[in-house]
């Protein structure tokens, strides 16, 4: 069996650390439609999946085991509806100061509100699914600002 380690950041600096990541849920048209209107059986899916998201951003380092607490100091989650392709677009934004970049935190942010989507539309869409989960810009710490090509450029540091 192979060893695992915590990584050591207590020599690090503490700097401002942001990260974005971005998910959606592909459903029916008809399904986009109750989500709008607010009639499905569980309520309104885009508040819900939202303070899922941000909860789920504060309990990060509970559910990977190695991934260190962070202050945050925001989190801030939005969905959007694409009705051209028929999907639930996700994003998340996460920032602290701290020793140890906030991409984890952001990116759980986004899996708990497209895994919540998903809880609350099953019922009536059976065949919607996850998909495009990914960090799309980070900035601070020693490895520097990343942006994912493709996409706009959606942070600084």
């Amino acid at each position: 069996m192979g060893e695992v380690y915590m990584v050591q950041v207590g020599g690090k600096e503490e700097t401002l650390r942001r990260a974005v990541a971005r998910g959606a849920v592909v459903v029916s048209p008809a399904t986009l439609e109750l989500i709008e209107r607010g009639a499905l059986p569980k309520g309104d899916v885009l508040t819900v999946a939202r303070v899922a998201g941000i909860m789920a951003a504060k309990l990060t380092p509970r559910l990977l085991p190695l991934c260190h607490p962070v202050r945050l100091t925001s989190v801030e989650v939005e969905l959007k509806l694409d009705r051209q392709k028929s999907r639930v677009e996700i994003e998340a934004r996460a920032t602290a100061v701290d020793r140890t970049g906030v991409e984890m935190e952001a990116l759980t942010a986004v899996a708990v509100a497209a895994l919540t989507v998903y809880d609350m539309i099953k019922g009536v869409d059976r065949c919607a699914f996850i998909t495009d989960i990914r960090l799309v810009a980070k900035s601070g710490g020693k490895s520097g600002d990343f942006v994912r090509e493709g996409e706009e450029e959606v942070c600084t540091g």
